[in-house]
């Protein structure tokens, strides 16, 4: 079997490239959580201090969305920022979930990865050298976004990947 990354013949090649990455990272992302269910969803590890695998999904819906418009260079809509919830608490934190599924949080995820596919299918090879306004100040390339939002998938999918070990541990014991 050939492992490969699939690119979008409608993006220019080093746009589809970049894309490819996070396409592949969300579709892994969806499969190691597709029977995630609610107990395990708000388990926060065994001494219960680590962000849950629901507020992982979520977090990594929320911070795309928020590349998705830098990219447009447009503040997030009042009614979809309400929708998908802040960044952090007033704590500093994940924002905690409750009363939702792995399915809905994956279903507002899609959303937003749809909206970032739209997004790049207009990006040309010079829009990539395009600065925006990235967290604290500081100034990001569009290619370094489209990077880090790959990136940073994989970095939550390792928490989540703990988290499922603790839990079935948790559940065996």
């Amino acid at each position: 079997m050939l492992i490969d990354l699939k690119l979008d013949s409608e993006m220019e090649q080093s746009v589809a490239l970049l894309y490819a990455t996070v396409a592949d990272t969300y579709k892994r992302l969806k499969h190691l959580v597709k029977d995630v269910r609610a107990e395990e969803l708000i388990y926060k590890g065994p001494t219960g201090d680590m962000n849950s695998i629901g507020q992982l999904l979520k977090h990594l819906a929320v911070v795309d969305l928020h590349w998705v418009y830098r990219f447009k260079d447009q503040p997030i809509p009042l009614d979809i920022e309400k929708k998908y919830g802040l960044l952090i608490d007033p704590y500093g934190q994940l924002p905690s979930v409750s009363n939702t599924t792995t399915l809905e949080l994956l279903s507002n995820y899609k959303v937003v990865q749809e909206m970032f596919y739209k997004e790049c299918k207009k990006l040309s090879e010079e829009n990539l050298n395009k600065v925006v306004k990235y967290e604290d100040g500081k100034n990001a390339t569009i290619r370094w976004g489209i990077w880090h939002i790959a990136d940073h998938s994989r970095y939550h999918q390792a928490h989540i990947v703990l988290l499922r070990k603790y839990y079935k541990q948790h559940t065996e014991s």
